[in-house]
């Protein structure tokens, strides 16, 4: 029975988008690349595991993957490298010059005495553009300042944004959204462009050096990854960050803003939450208390697809084996 209950595990951890591993390993769970670029993937990992051995295996199930490149050999083989951060647990692989015949599937791994800990995801090497990307993996700011990420989303199927930091915490983008994320505030503000881009700009207000780290956007099953750095203030610096954003095109319809609106602005508004007197004000109780609705409405139907579906093969297993005795 042991092989059956495996497999639908397995199962399981795909239908409901799981991107943690089950012994400690966690990742993202779909990436998708345009041809020619490069994707960053960081694979986080439990405590117990900082001076094990780290690998990047290719394959579509864990016991046929082929390693192909390890933290105790050569960090690069080819288009392919890793680095360990032990001070984050989190552990990079840069792959490079991506070809559509690199899609499939990859594993995060740890190399240990007994069972290698591992988790998989899903990488799309496209040569169109593709569903789900970034302007940048990697950006900076300062103490005190702020950074902006913009994720853009080329299908047309409306899906649910959601705002993760690796290992913390998620924020489920519904509209809008003015918050604080593992103490540093968050807001957001979704558009749609002429070309029918999704677009959403983040941006981390008030920046401390514990916001460096990995982060990533989320629509749907896509996931993208993004490496925030803090770097100390000097006295050059000044804490007032210059305006990252660009005016937004009178053919960008705005979804909604937690910024107040201003008499340049000739955007049209969707179903505005608040009016733009009241536009700025705290987050209340009550927003939480639905953004913890939002978080179980979004899993639940997932889990309970997953475990009918796990119950129907566990029936079909036993009456597979009562029919053979």
């Amino acid at each position: 029975m042991a092989p059956h209950l495996s497999l639908l595990l397995v199962i399981f951890s795909r239908l409901s988008g799981t991107q943690a591993g089950a012994y400690g390993v966690s990742t993202v769970s779909k990436v998708s690349v345009k041809t020619g670029n490069y994707i960053t993937i960081p694979c986080r990992y439990d405590q117990r595991y900082i001076q094990y051995v780290k690998y990047w295996c290719q394959g579509d199930y864990w016991n046929s993957c082929s390693a192909l490149v390890r933290t105790d050999q050569p960090k690069i083989s080819g288009t392919v490298s890793i680095s360990d951060d032990v001070t984050r647990r989190i552990f990079s692989v840069n792959m490079t010059d991506l070809q559509p015949e690199d899609s499939g599937y990859y594993w995060c791994a740890v190399e240990t005495a007994g069972r290698d800990q591992n988790t998989y995801l899903h990488l799309s090497v496209t040569t169109g553009t593709p569903e789900l990307y970034v302007d940048q993996q990697e950006v900076s700011g300062v103490e005190g300042g702020s950074v902006t990420v913009r994720c853009y989303y080329s299908n047309t199927v409306v899906k649910k944004w959601l705002w993760c930091k690796m290992g913390i915490y998620y924020v489920p983008l519904v509209g809008r959204y003015s918050g604080i994320l593992d103490g540093t505030s968050v807001t957001s503000q979704q558009t749609i462009d002429h070309n029918n881009r999704h677009i959403l700009t983040v941006t981390l207000n008030g920046l401390n050096m514990g916001d460096t780290g990995w982060y990533w956007c989320s629509r749907g099953d896509l996931q993208m990854p993004v490496h925030i750095t803090v770097n100390q203030l000097t006295t050059t610096q000044s804490t007032t960050p210059a305006s990252t954003t660009t005016p937004t095109p009178s053919s960008t319809i705005i979804i909604s803003t937690v910024n107040q609106l201003t008499t340049t602005q000739t955007d049209t508004i969707i179903n505005p939450a608040v009016s733009s007197s009241t536009s700025q004000a705290p987050v209340n109780n009550t927003h939480h208390v639905a953004q913890g609705w939002e978080r179980t409405l979004f899993y639940l139907p997932k889990t309970v697809n997953a475990v009918l579906f796990i119950l129907c093969n566990v029936i079909a297993v036993v009456k597979f084996r009562a029919t053979r005795l």
